[in-house]
């Protein structure tokens, strides 16, 4: 490996991708999800990467193909992601694999929850993001993507 493709691979911006529904956060259910919105969300996103010394890209999408497609370009880029699957959680066999090649890959991908899957209803319950992720934060609600950036920093350095 060269000096310059250590540089370049520390100067991949980490990917947060958001899957369906999440664009709607704020009005969606507030009482399980909060009233931050997603631009919200997104701006809390960028301070907490900036004070962790990272260069984030925010995305959301209702789209199972695009975040497919994120997660490629995920692994192209030599960039970890951070992902909130939302409700392909639970069944997007495409997304599962495609998140399996960010960790093939040797990047890390950080499964995220806002709510605590395993509390609520039974078919919540099952992640097939979870068994090819690097590790799962869950139900801290926005300050699980600060968790989920935290780690990604902390586990440089083991």
């Amino acid at each position: 490996m060269t000096d310059s493709t250590v540089t370049d691979a520390a100067a991949a911006p980490v990917l947060v991708l958001n899957g369906p529904n999440l664009g709607r956060l704020g009005s969606r259910e507030p009482d399980i999800y909060g009233h931050l919105d997603h631009t919200g969300l997104t701006e809390r996103v960028h301070r907490w990467a900036a004070e962790l010394g990272l260069e984030v890209d925010v995305r959301q999408t209702d789209d199972e193909t695009e975040l497919v497609h994120w997660l490629h370009e995920a692994v192209d880029a030599g960039a970890d992601v951070v992902l909130n699957p939302a409700a392909f959680t639970h069944y997007s066999y495409a997304l599962r694999d495609a998140a399996a090649q960010v960790t093939t890959a040797g990047l890390r991908l950080v499964e995220v929850h806002l709510t605590n899957p395993a509390t609520r209803e039974t078919f919540r319950h099952t992640s097939v993001i979870s068994g090819v992720a690097t590790g799962t934060i869950a139900g801290f609600g926005a300050a699980s993507y600060r968790l989920a950036l935290s780690a990604l920093v902390g586990s440089q350095n083991d």
